[in-house]
């Protein structure tokens, strides 16, 4: 049996529907192939109705037990893929309200206990001053107090010593003029200040030396489940294993080049200096 890619489509409702099915056109219940999967009955109910979005590993588990011939794995596995990974446009998040964003984050790091940051060309809202946050948001049409706002109240979550935080950024992130002199050395102030935090690892990756790598986008790992990778025109959301296997693995290369401890502290105190004179 062959289905088009083009047939499934790409939705979870889709993925759903398809998975259906194919356990129908097999013969069996939902119970029989819960049993092979080695899955609770409830678990095949919610993927197969739409509640649950199957992980990479459980779709494959799934196919198996159905014996589905490989062309058909291959399709489904695809489709799959598409399903754990999400599109966030800049556009629709601003025609929703940011602070809408914001509560989102914030229900990430609510339910999360291990977070890694990378940090390509500025800082994140979670390390920001006011002021730095004011002018990350300057460029966008309109009143965005309720957005800043929450992305303050959301720092409070750095001192909740059940989680564990390890934010890695590039010099140009620390050393772009993204405010004024003054401003900027307060910025690298507050970044030394969160370094002192318990269960808070802050490091930079200066420029200088030999680095054979070369990272193409911010990105932030959820507890090894989720990964989100920024774009200028929006963010990609992966649950996939995989992907997020990869960014764990790029992480680590990083983290390999960055200063950490006094050695950071140091570098960021001299930085401020020269912003402040």
């Amino acid at each position: 049996m062959t289905l088009n890619p083009e047939e499934l489509g790409q939705s979870k409702a889709d993925l759903a529907e398809t998975l259906k099915g194919l356990r129908k056109r097999a013969g069996i219940t939902q119970t029989r192939l819960a049993q092979r999967c080695n899955l609770s009955q409830t678990k095949v109910s919610n993927i197969e109705g739409g509640k649950l979005t199957p992980s990479l590993v459980d779709v494959e588990l799934i196919l198996r037990a159905l014996d589905a011939p490989p062309e058909l794995v291959a399709q489904v596995t695809a489709l799959a893929r598409a399903a754990n990974t999400e599109w966030q446009d800049v556009w629709s998040q601003r025609r929703t309200g940011l602070e809408k964003k914001q509560n989102e984050l914030a229900g990430f790091e609510k339910s999360s206990t291990d977070f890694r940051y990378f940090l390509l060309s500025m800082v994140t809202g979670l390390l920001a001053t006011p002021e730095y946050v004011r002018a990350s948001l300057a460029g966008i049409p309109g009143d965005h107090s309720k957005a800043i706002a929450k992305k303050l109240e959301r720092q409070a979550v750095l001192y909740e010593t059940s989680k564990r935080f390890t934010f890695i950024l590039t010099e140009q992130a620390v050393r772009w003029p993204y405010v004024h002199g003054a401003a900027m050395a307060m910025q690298l102030d507050r970044l030394i200040s969160v370094s002192h935090l318990p269960n808070v690892r802050v490091g930079v990756i200066p420029l200088g030396g030999h680095m054979p790598v070369c990272p193409l986008n911010t990105f932030t790992i959820y507890d090894a489940r989720t990964a989100t990778v920024e774009t200028s025109t929006g963010a990609m959301v992966f649950r996939d294993h995989r992907d997020v296997s990869a960014y764990l693995t790029e992480f680590s290369v990083y983290e390999g080049y960055a200063l950490f401890g006094e050695q950071f502290r140091e570098k960021l105190a001299a930085w401020a200096e020269a912003f402040r004179s």
